[in-house]
Formats: structure tokens, sequence, C-alpha cells
């Protein structure tokens, strides 16, 4: 059921309505295309020396060559001419109409024949001319197109005597054979290659010369008007097809070789041992007369004779009537299945009192092959040559440049871009083109679409840009082409960039683009300054949006107001704000943001706050965090922040301690509580202890209780809600009172579970008999002498290991005392100047003087001064005296070397016993010398 309500959105039926109009106006444009259609050839006159050639004669026939062109005239003449219509040369040749013309392959001679019964032929290139005299008219003449490379000099002429002759040139002259007769007047005739082809009355045959005899015969049209009214018309597409058209009849024969007849009845074998044939391969009919056929790559291009109003009922066998007007003919392009691609009327003058044969149509020589979408090979085009008596008109295939100026007359203007752009004619069009282009746009309203065609239409021409852009910010369509500007290659005016931001800063439904152009374009662009005076007065309005404050932040960077910029990038919570603020140093504008701040990252935001906490202090950082909206969860925030502060500083903030206790950490982190209770000493026992009751944080509760002295309640809560056996022995333990251990063995008698516990913490601590004895008679005790039999085992084992570790012990200390007394007996040997210089000498130099004087002293440092005040002991002279070595030993005494070996030498039998049982415990003693010792501690010893 239909709805009387309109819709919601009142203008669903109006864009419905539109977009079928623009559907039907597709349709239509695409129907109008189809019927105009765009003409296949381009028409011209031919000028030089044509038109007044023509002022006093009538031309009747025409042949073209690669080269020139030759046209006969009713008085006889042929005159030579280039392709600009200027006349090379003249032939006087007959005295009657010139009535065909044939040139050979090569375009070195030219051969007519004329009513007057002649046949010449000239070398146009030399003075050799030939004339033949066949005493009857002449209608048609084909040169040998080997006609200049062969001596033989053959051609194929006929006319109304009703026989075809082929002249050619022996060695007695040149002599006539007659290939056909007997049919009526010989009418045409083409050759190419070996093949030859005429039409008579009869029909069209086809002879062929390399076999010498007649191939095919095609039957002449039913009821086409006889041939002295309308001629028939034959061309050789290529060397194996054959166009024929009479009348109003088209066909195309096809020689073949392999032996068979022909489809469809057309064709009569002439001789059964000929090995080609011919093959109709298209036929058909069409409503005017034929005045002329020529190939046309794939398709035909005919010449048309449209008949009289009067003679349209039976045009076929009767001569259009003179009585009407003759209209204009046509060159029609059709395919071989008469399909009409286009049709052009030709304005021929006097074409109002021609009949169908005073036209004819030539083609000049052209490879077929090279037509290949609808463009032919430059310098391969077909030229066509359409002669009437008083004019010549000829016909080429139209250009790229012709069909692109074809689009934009009819408005197919995105058509012609495409052409251009795909190579088609000259580079230079596409400024013309897309000129053209873009103001049909604009006229059109599509303003977005030629915005997109700007940069492949404007190019790199900076001034073409600067013009489209300020017509653009004229029409106030200037924010579509800003994404298309360039920014080099060509850079503009930076009055330009300057508009063009100003036109997205102006209208909110562009401030997302305004925002991504400021960041793609580089700064040296525009000046900012312009910009920024037409976005600051949008500020705190309606039509401020965050794409467009963040456009703003980025022009006061660019314009080096980073504050400002600071400022807007907060409110927009953006998250690169903490480089931003690192990056320029801009810690002294925190303090305002700092809600906004943690909001947006609250670990960076804490991290920032303490790193520069002397920017801003913890109390106003706390303050405005309590006094945030409910936008965000301001406690939590706070907790993050106070709680990093601690453990970076635990005196900075200590004034909040008590907020942190009582609201935050029991709040947020409850695992956190102990170790910060343990840390600070700036919150009140009491409210953190009640708090911790409420929350039931029971380790909290025990510690609060152990600092307020209330240890016995606080090992009761052990006992009773913790039940942790281990915490309650290491409580006890660090409390160091032994009451506190009484108190626990009466809590633990409370639950006898406990009390194996108990017995199994308490090792080392208590003695185990002491608890024993502690516990009542007839007490059930779980597990008790697997706990017993544990403590004893556990008991063994430790006394076991202190007495092997007391062994280990005495036995290291033992070796080392012993190796300290054999050390101390070494000496140290200094040398002649180590005595006074030994503090500036480092260890290395020193090692190596001493094992150069004696190898056998082990090098060692001297860490105290000697004995005797630096003096010798048995000398008692200085050592800076005499210039001789010195020997220092552990003990501190200090000899010149010479007076220790000549003391040792006095007492060596004496200690020789004991030094060699010294010597043979030391293993760095050397077996070849006996080793010094100190004279006095020897002697003292002994």
């Amino acid at each position: 059921m239909a709805s009387n309500h309109p819709p919601e959105n009142g203008v669903d039926g109006d864009d419905e309505r539109e977009e079928d109009d623009d559907a039907e106006e597709e349709e239509d444009e695409e129907e109008r295309e189809d019927e105009e259609g765009e003409p296949r050839l381009k028409y011209q006159r031919l000028g030089g020396s044509v038109p007044s050639l023509l002022s006093n004669d009538a031309a009747a026939s025409i042949a073209v060559a690669e080269r020139m062109i030759a046209l006969g005239t009713h008085d006889g003449t042929v005159h030579i001419l280039d392709f600009q219509g200027n006349q090379v040369k003249e032939y006087a040749a007959h005295t009657a109409t010139v009535n065909d013309i044939s040139f050979d392959s090569e375009g070195e001679y030219v051969g007519s024949c004329s009513d007057d019964g002649s046949v010449v032929v000239n070398g146009l290139f030399t003075d050799e001319r030939l004339k033949f005299e066949y005493h009857r008219p002449m209608k048609t003449i084909a040169l040998d197109p080997d006609f200049s490379r062969k001596p033989s000099r053959r051609f194929v002429t006929g006319g109304l005597a009703g026989q075809l002759f082929l002249n050619l040139k022996n060695w007695l002259g040149y002599g006539k054979q007659v290939l056909h007769d007997g049919e009526g007047p010989i009418h045409a005739v083409k050759w190419r290659t070996n093949l030859i082809a005429w039409a008579n009355d009869a029909g069209v045959k086809i002879y062929d010369m390399a076999n010498n005899q007649r191939i095919s015969f095609i039957e002449r049209p039913r009821g086409s008007p006889r041939p002295e009214l309308l001629l028939p018309h034959l061309v050789w597409q290529d060397d194996t097809l054959l166009v024929v058209g009479w009348g109003t009849c088209v066909k195309i024969a096809a020689i073949k070789t392999n032996p068979s007849n022909g489809a469809n009845g057309l064709q009569r074998t002439i001789s059964i041992s000929s090995a080609k044939y011919v093959d109709i391969v298209a036929s058909f009919q069409t409503s005017y007369y034929i005045s002329g056929i020529a190939p046309f790559g794939d398709t035909l291009v005919v010449l048309a004779y449209i008949p009289e109003e009067n003679a349209e009922k039976d045009f076929r066998s009767t001569v259009p009537s003179r009585q009407g007007t003759a209209q204009r003919p046509e060159i029609r392009i059709v395919t071989w299945k008469n399909d009409e691609l286009t049709t052009d009327a030709l304005p021929v003058h006097g074409y109002e009192h021609y009949k169908a044969k005073d036209y004819s149509l030539a083609h000049a020589p052209f490879s077929g092959s090279s037509y290949a979408g609808g463009q032919w090979a430059a310098g391969d085009e077909p030229l066509y040559y359409i002669v009437s008596p008083k004019d010549v008109v000829i016909a080429r295939p139209r250009d790229a440049e012709d069909h692109i100026s074809w689009l934009l007359q009819h408005g197919w203007h995105e058509k012609a871009l495409a052409a251009v752009e795909a190579g088609q004619g000259r580079t230079e069009l596409l400024d013309e083109v897309g000129s053209r282009y873009l103001d049909h746009l604009i006229i059109e309203r599509k303003y977005a679409e030629a915005a997109s065609l700007c940069p492949k239409l404007l190019r790199s021409s900076a001034s073409a840009w600067e013009r489209w852009v300020f017509h653009f910010a004229h029409l106030r369509q200037l924010p579509v082409l800003v994404p298309y500007m360039p920014i080099e290659n060509p850079q503009l005016s930076d009055t330009a960039y300057e508009v063009a931001l100003v036109s997205l800063a102006t209208n909110p439904s562009f401030h997302k683009l305004l925002l991504s152009t400021i960041k793609s374009w580089p700064n040296t662009l525009y000046s900012s300054m312009p910009v920024i005076s037409a976005i600051e007065p949008q500020l705190n309005t309606s039509s401020m949006t965050d794409f467009l404050k963040e456009a703003l932040a980025e022009l006061y960077i660019i314009n080096t107001q980073y504050e400002k910029a600071f400022v807007l990038y907060a409110d927009l919570m953006k998250p690169e704000i903490f480089d931003f603020i690192e990056k320029h140093s801009l810690h002294d504008a925190i303090p305002d943001k700092v809600v906004e701040l943690m909001t947006l990252d609250s670990k960076r935001a804490v991290q920032l706050l303490i790193l520069h906490r002397d920017f801003i202090p913890p109390s106003e950082v706390v303050g405005q965090l309590i006094g945030a909206s409910k936008k965000c969860d301001e406690k939590y925030l706070l907790h993050l922040y106070l709680h990093s502060l601690f453990e970076i500083d635990p005196q900075a903030g200590k004034e909040f301690h008590d907020l942190q206790v009582v609201d935050l950490y029991a709040e947020y982190e409850p695992k956190m509580l102990l170790p910060f209770l343990r840390s600070s000493q700036h919150y009140r026992l009491d409210k953190a202890y009640e708090i911790c009751v409420k929350k039931d944080l029971v380790r909290e509760q025990v510690f609060i209780l152990g600092r307020m002295g209330n240890v016995k309640q606080a090992l009761a809560v052990i006992i009773n809600k913790l039940e942790d056996m281990e915490e309650a022995v290491e409580f006890v333990t660090m409390q160091h009172d032994d009451d506190l251990w009484e108190e626990l063995i009466k809590q633990c008698l409370r639950k006898p579970e406990m009390i194996g516990m108990l017995l199994e913490h308490t090792v080392g601590n208590l003695d185990p008999l002491y608890i024993v004895k502690k516990v009542p008679d007839g007490l059930e005790i779980p597990r008790l002498r697997d706990r017993l039999v544990k403590i004893i085992t556990d008991y063994r084992t430790e006394t076991s290991l202190r007495h092997g570790c007391n062994d280990i012990l005495k036995t290291d200390c033992v070796n080392l005392l012993v190796k300290y007394y054999n050390e101390a007996r070494r000496a140290v040997h200094l040398g002649i100047e180590e005595e006074g210089n030994r503090k500036k000498e480092d260890d290395t130099s020193f090692g190596q003087k001493v094992e150069r004087a004696s190898s056998s002293i082990k090098t060692m440092e001297l860490k105290s001064k000697t004995r005797g005040g630096g003096r010798c002991c048995l000398c008692f002279d200085p050592f800076y005296i005499q210039n001789l070595s010195v020997v220092v030993f552990f003990c501190c005494h200090a000899y010149h070397i010479s007076c220790l070996i000549g003391a040792s030498d006095s007492m060596n039998e004496a200690s020789n016993a004991s030094d060699s049982d010294d010597d043979s415990e030391n293993d760095d003693t050397q077996p070849s010398r006996s080793r010094m010792c100190c004279v006095l501690c020897t002697t003292a010893g002994r």
C-alpha cells in the first residue's frame, strides 16, 4: 500500500528524478553519437592546375600511381599531375575522349585509350611513345604491372569491337593476340600479377597469364542497367581478391588454388584442368547505383549515385530519367555484409546535371594490411580521387587530429582528452583540449572533476596553474582544487598557496583537508601569518573544529609560537605533546595542563612531572588532580603520581602520605601498602590502622601494631588470622623480647596444631625441651612424634656441620700462618737509586730492576719504612751515601747487600742446617744458592 506521507528527506524524490534524468541524458547522448557517427574520410578539392584545366575542358578518366596522377579529358589530352594538382607533363595523345588510363607498377609508363580507336603508351621519364590503331572506339586498357621491367611490353585493351587484345613485343615487332571475343563490348579490364579480369555484356571473366587459360566466369548481375549506361567497376584488392561493382550489386571473388566448384552456384569452371578457381566470398545488393568502388582496409569505399525519385521504382533495369534534379553523389564505407559505417555527401560542382556514368573513383596504391584500429600508419594511408566532369575531389582517411577535432565539436571532451593522452596527434593539442575540457566542466558545474584533471592538463605551467587557482577562488570552489595543487615542478607564488589555505579555513567541511595540506606542504611555500589571521577569529566559536585547532597549532609551530601550539595540543589531547614539550623545552607551560597530560598518558605525564618538579611542585599537581572534573579517575591518577614520586624521592610528597595510605594504596594497590608503611614515617598510625582493618589488610595491621608498640596484639593477629607460624617466629625474633616468646607459647597452647608448628620453626631460637615442658599433660598434638624426630635429626645435622666447619677453619688458620711466616722471611731488593726515588716509580719498573740485580730474590712492593731511619742495620751508614744496592726484609730491617753477604758468610756454618730445612720447605728457592736471611732476626732467634 502506497503511503501518502512525504519522505523524511525531502530531496529523496528529486535525487531519484535527477538520476533518471542523467541516465536518460547519457542514453540520448549515446544514441546521438551512434546516429551521427564519426566520418572515416575527409575531403578537399584537388587544386594546382586542375581548376584551370577543367575550366575549358571536362575530365573523363583518371589513374593514380605512387608518384603522380594521370587525368584524361574529353578533348583527348592526358595530363600528368603531382599530388597537389600541379601539371608536370601533358600528352596530346588522342583526338577524342580519353576513356581509360593505366600505369605500370613502377609508375614509369602510362597507357591511354580513346574513342578515336587509338591506344597510346608514353614513357614518363623517357621519350618513348607507342601508338596502336584499332579503328574502333577503345574503352579500356591495362598495362602489364611489369611493363617497364619486361621487354615484351605487354598490355591488354578492348572496346566496342568486342575483342580483348593482348599486345606484346617479340623479335619481329608488336603482335596482337585475341584473348576473348564474341560477347559484346569490353567495358573494363584490370591486370594484377598474372591475373587479368575484364567485363563485357555477359559478365566478368578472369584469365591466368601464367597458365594461358581462363579461370572463371562471373555472371552479370540480373536487372543491372546496360553497361554503356552504367559501367561495371573492377578493383583488385590484393593478389587474390577481386571486387566487382556493377549497377546495384557488389561481389567479392577470391582466387583459390584448390580445384573445386564455387559456392552458391555463382561460379562456373571454364577449364577442368585449371589449378585455380574463383569463390564468391561476399555478395550484396545496394539501394543506389555504384559509380566507383575501392578497398578501404577490411571494408569498401563506394561512390554512390542516388536514383531520382521518379526512377526509384524501377531503377534496376532503366536509366534514371533527367526530368528531376540529380542528387549529390555520396561516399559510403560499407562492410562485406553491406553494413554502412559512414555516409558523406560530396559537394561536387554541377552535380545536378550529371549521370552515374559521369563519375569515377580511383585510389592510390597502398598496403591494405596497414589498416588497424581505424588508424593508418603514417605515410601509408590510401588516397581516393572522385572525378566528375568539372571537379576532382580527394578523399583521405581522417587522422588522429581530425578525430580529436570532431570529438570536441560534438562536446565529447573526455574522449578527446583520452585520445590525446593515448599519443594521438601532436602534444600541443593537449593544451587546447585541456583548456576546452576544463571550460566545459566549469560550465557544467562539475568542479571536482575539473580539479582532478588539472594536474594532467596543466602539467608544469605555473602561469596556467595560477590562472585556474584564482578562477576557482573566484567561483568559491578553490577547496576542491587544493589537493591537486603542485608544490614543485612548478612551484606557484606564495599568494596562490595562501589563498588556497584560507579558502579551506573558512569552510568547516574542509578543515580536515586544511590540516593534511598544512602537514604535507613545505612551510617555505607560503607565509603562515595570513592563514593564522584568518583562523584566530574562529576560536571559541561554533565553527571551530578539532581539525582547525590542530591546523592552527601546526601554523603556530611554523611561526615558532610554541606556547600557543602547546595549549592547543593539550586541549586536543594529542599523544605527541610529550615529545613536543621536550623538543621545545616547554616545561614552564606544564602547570596549567596537568590534568590533560595525566588523562592523555598517565605514565609519561608522571615521568615528566616528577622529572621537572622544580617547575611544578607536588602540591600544585595534587591540587589540580583533586580538583579535576569527573571525566577522569582523578584518584587513580593521583595515586600513580604520588606512588612514582615516593619511589624517586620519599621526602618530596611527605605531606600527602596520609592520603596515600587511606585513599590510594589501600584502594588501588594494596600490595604496595606494606612497603610504603615500612619506608615512610609521615602518616598517622591510628588512621592507617583503621583503614587496614576496614580493608582487611592483615599483614599491614601487624606492622602498624608493631610500630605502635602493641606487639602482643600484633602477635595475636598473626597467630589467629594469618596462622603463619614462620612469620610469627620471625616477628618475635625481631622484637628481641623474651616475654614475647612466652606470649607466643601461650598463644600456641590454645591450638594444638600450632604447638607442632612452633616446634618445627623454633630450632636455633628456643630450646624445644622448654616448649615441650610447657605443654599440658594429655594435650594431643598432631604428628608430634614425626616433628620431634625431625627436630632431633636437624639438631644432629647442625651439630655435625658445626664441628666440621671448626676443623676446616683451624686447618686453614695453621696453613696461612705458616705461609705468612715463610713469606715474612724473604727480602726485597732495592737498586742504587731506588731508595730516594721509590715513591715516584711505579711497581713495574721497580720489579724489573730487582730482577736484574738478583734473580733469586722475589720482587715485592715496599709498603712500610725501614727500621734504623734509612740506615744499614750493620754499618749504620745512610743508604744514599754508598753507591750500593739495598735489601729490605718484611721485619723492616734493611742492609747494604755487601754488608749482608759478609755477615751471612760468617754465620753460614752455624745456620746451614736450619736454612736448609727452611729452604726445602719453600718452593720458590733456587737449589743452586742459599736464600738470604735477616741477620738480626736470625741471631735473635738462635
